[in-house]
């Protein structure tokens, strides 16, 4: 009978770096990171679209994000935007949350930051030291809605509940 040959300091060092640098992805990490990128969406866009909706957080209320729309960002008429934005906003934090339809729900708020850069943001340059915000969150919240729409929203979604009570056995 062969006894195993017990691991070396060096061979454990190695092991640890292999698993500093894998590239192979760990199905429960994974999981983990969605649910991390999923509530960090719905707090950011409870906030936004709140502010927009419903004048949460000191926002504007749909008469004031109506008026920005219109005259900031030259989206006419300045109301449908405004409900549109902070449905969008607001809607898909709570579908975020959950992890119900975060597919598509990424796509539309990776097209709301994409519309914020082009109406507002863009002209301040990625980083402004003025008065007006730059375009940095809006590049970050849409690669955080990027990987949502690439990924899904993991297992500990109603997205996966869905999947597991439609899909064939």
């Amino acid at each position: 009978m062969a006894v195993a040959a017990q691991p070396t300091a060096r061979s454990r060092g190695s092991g640890v770096l292999a698993k500093l640098v894998t590239t192979r992805p760990a199905t429960l990490g994974i999981d983990l990171a969605l649910v991390v990128v999923r509530i960090a969406l719905a707090w950011i866009f409870t906030y936004y679209g709140g502010a927009k909706l419903f004048g949460w957080f000191n926002g504007a209320g749909i008469h004031g994000t109506s008026e920005f729309f219109a005259n900031t960002a030259h989206l006419h008429p300045g109301g449908l935007f405004a409900v549109l934005g902070g449905v969008m906003e607001f809607g898909g934090a709570i579908a975020l949350a959950l992890g119900l339809g975060s597919r598509l729900v990424g796509i539309a708020l990776v097209g709301d930051m994409v519309m914020a850069m082009i109406t507002v943001t863009w002209s301040n340059g990625i980083h402004s030291l003025g008065p007006h915000q730059g375009y940095e969150i809006n590049v970050a919240v849409a690669a955080l809605a990027l990987v949502v729409v690439l990924l899904g929203a993991g297992r500990y979604s109603v997205d996966a509940v869905i999947e597991r009570l439609v899909a064939p056995t």
